[in-house]
């Protein structure tokens, strides 16, 4: 099996060198974005979530720091890296109980398909503003009655004369408050076949005939989620991003990013969560000893140490086939990275909580708030189990069950 420095190497394109060793940039990287996490922290966070209030000085401070554009090109205002350096920021913010959802959907989704392919007025038009963070840019493609199957989605899009015609809905929509344009996931009419095809449209969120409503949830975070409604949504001929042939291709470059990114941000909380748990197995005597000293506790943390390792791993290696270009290898490795750090984020936080007893229920620790949002990798941005579906599909040859 090549290795993933001979696969870019195989396929033409540029090696992605070593993809597990941070440079020395990366590590100056890393240690400048678990200093804002920490000045920040979890209760924070916290604070913020229980309100629902946006953790815009985290934010400011991210943007500040030109943590925010990271991956997008320099001749645009970003930072010129890639997709691995915006997820070592986002894992180290998660690791301090600081993780910024928005920076999944922002730079890593909409940037990445903007930069790709969007077309030069495109490109200067909203890049500069996702870069700095002074812009948000929103993504809508859940539907109530499409879920995960994104081909029944009914959102459409009506050519009328130089303007486009949105009709349709949204739901699980993340940020749109704080965001300036959302990019929307509509189907166009082909002239030719009279098919409907998957089209993206950035469309500013004060747009005549734009709606949005918050939806109530148990799972408390900063950023609140939305349905959104389109009555009537009618957007100019510029809103279409790219040509309008190649949505497919642009979803899996935005999707692959938003899967890993996401990654990165389950497995930093995966480390607050076994951080504090081993501290307290260290410091707690129970009889004389350390709690730690148990290997009924001992054994659940060090498997849980054992497989973040392994599943920071794999993430690793999903934003390096990324930023090498490799979309099929790399849409099969975020795809894995996505299992294995959903997995291990509802794992770690429940053994933490485990591990404390009743202190890990207090307000005071707050894992217990942690243990709703834990579950969440584990279904978005997309299931455990329309992952294995994938897998056993394209990894493994079998018959496609869906």
């Amino acid at each position: 099996m090549a290795t993933t420095t001979d696969t870019a190497t195989t396929a033409g394109k540029t090696p992605v060198g070593n993809p597990i060793i941070d440079t020395e940039e990366q590590a100056q990287l890393r240690e400048l974005a678990r200093d804002i996490g920490r000045k920040f922290g979890f209760a924070y966070v916290a604070e913020a979530s229980r309100t629902n209030t946006p953790t815009t000085e985290l934010w400011a401070a991210l943007s500040d720091a030109g943590l925010i554009g990271l991956n997008l090109p320099e001749e645009y205002g970003g930072g010129g890296a890639g997709l691995t350096e915006l997820c070592i920021a986002q894992e180290e913010l998660s690791a301090q109980g600081a993780g910024a959802l928005m920076l999944v959907v922002s730079p890593a989704i909409n940037g990445s398909i903007i930069a790709r392919y969007g077309t030069e007025e495109q490109k200067r038009r909203y890049l500069p503003g996702i870069a700095s963070g002074e812009k948000v840019a929103a993504f809508a493609i859940t539907e109530p009655d499409a879920g995960s199957n994104s081909h029944a989605i009914t959102t459409t899009a009506t050519k009328d004369g130089d303007h486009f015609v949105i009709r349709g809905q949204k739901t699980f929509i993340s940020g749109v408050d704080q965001a300036e344009w959302v990019l929307i996931v509509a189907r166009l009419s082909d002239a030719g076949t009279g098919r409907l095809q998957p089209a993206l449209f950035m469309v500013p969120t004060d747009t005549p005939g734009f709606s949005a409503t918050p939806i109530d949830m148990e799972v408390r975070l900063p950023e609140r989620q939305f349905h959104l409604f389109f009555d009537d949504l009618r957007v100019p001929a510029e809103a279409l991003v790219g040509d309008g042939d190649t949505a497919l291709t642009m979803l899996f470059a935005g999707l692959n990013p938003e899967r890993v990114i996401a990654s990165a941000m389950a497995i930093g909380n995966a480390r607050y969560a076994l951080d504090k748990a081993a501290t307290y197995a260290r410091e707690r005597e129970v009889w004389g000893r350390p709690i730690g000293a148990h290997q009924g506790l001992a054994h659940p943390l060090a498997q849980c140490k054992i497989e973040l390792e392994l599943a920071a791993l794999m993430m690793r290696k999903a934003a390096a086939l990324v930023d090498a270009g490799l979309d099929a290898e790399a849409g099969e490795a975020a795809n894995m990275a996505k299992y294995a750090s959903g997995e291990i984020s509802a794992k770690a936080v429940d053994q933490a909580i485990q591990t404390l007893g009743g202190s890990g229920l207090t307000t005071d620790v707050g894992l217990a708030s942690m243990l709703a949002a834990s579950r969440l990798p584990r279904i978005a941005p997309v299931s455990r189990e329309m992952i294995l579906n994938f897998v056993a599909q394209h990894s493994l040859g079998l018959p496609r069950s869906y």
